[in-house]
């Protein structure tokens, strides 16, 4: 039997690393291609629903949580105290320092060094947890652009946690329903194993409701609305003030803007 050279072992391995290569590409595709729970198609689309959280508003109210306690409280979210494991859609012990490293200034610091913010799950017009789901258990709607999940077809592998640049995500390590005081019966509960996020109360958006944050917000500093719409309130404060986004340079095109 001929012996190997190490130029022809070398260029099989090569050639292996490269076969898995493609298929660890192709099981991506056919991840981000599973059918949709709603069976919509996965194509951009022509109506993105957006937050606008004016910061100057916000800090007029130090320590105020009002928006979170209504988001947790509508959707069951799970109240548990360790850092570690605990489950937000909304949370505000986030630093301005920390979410917006780089946009830092004289009057960011003189104004929001040690003033908490609104952090949540920014919707993007490309979420790459979308990419990265194995089951379809989270998609981006076709109707609206708001990047949903299905806690049923959740296995809870937790890739589209990796793969948030923004931590939006959390994972239920208990059944966070032995945490909850009182259960809102509009809004199911979960179970131990899967992931959840903010959703953008999507069933209040059905019945022509704002998302809770933005109805418990005392100063009336959070908008939301299509951002596609020139008509929109939305479309209209972002024209008149200057806002940022989170990690704007990844390219996932985050809708949740900030005023400072």
């Amino acid at each position: 039997m001929k012996k190997m050279t190490r130029k022809e072992f070398l260029g099989l391995g090569g050639l292996s690393v490269l076969g898995a290569g493609a298929l660890g590409a192709a099981h991506v595709v056919k991840a981000a291609e599973a059918p949709r729970a709603d069976s919509s198609p996965a194509n951009p689309s022509e109506k993105q629903m957006a937050l606008a959280i004016d910061l100057r508003k916000c800090r007029q109210r130090p320590g105020c949580n009002l928006c979170s306690k209504a988001c947790h409280a509508t959707h069951n979210v799970p109240q548990i105290a360790d850092p570690r494991r605990e489950v937000k859609w909304i949370w505000t012990n986030e630093k301005f320092a920390s979410v917006f490293p780089l946009d830092q200034n004289e009057y960011t610091r003189q104004n929001y060094t040690g003033s908490p913010l609104p952090i949540l799950c920014n919707h993007c017009d490309k979420p790459a947890c979308v990419e990265v789901c194995p089951t379809g258990a989270t998609w981006k709607r076709s109707e609206d652009g708001v990047v949903m999940m299905d806690w049923h077809r959740c296995i809870g592998c937790k890739y589209c946690m990796t793969a948030c640049p923004y931590g939006a995500r959390s994972f239920n390590f208990s059944d966070p329903r032995n945490t909850l005081v009182q259960i809102n019966p509009d809004f199911p509960t979960r179970a131990a194993g899967v992931v959840e996020k903010c959703n953008f109360c999507t069933e209040r958006l059905t019945e022509g409701k704002p998302p809770a944050c933005v109805e418990a917000c005392p100063e009336k500093a959070i908008v939301c609305g299509d951002v596609h719409d020139a008509s929109s309130e939305i479309s209209k404060v972002l024209e008149e003030s200057y806002s940022i986004r989170r990690k704007p340079e990844l390219g996932t095109g985050p809708n949740v803007f900030y005023f400072v």
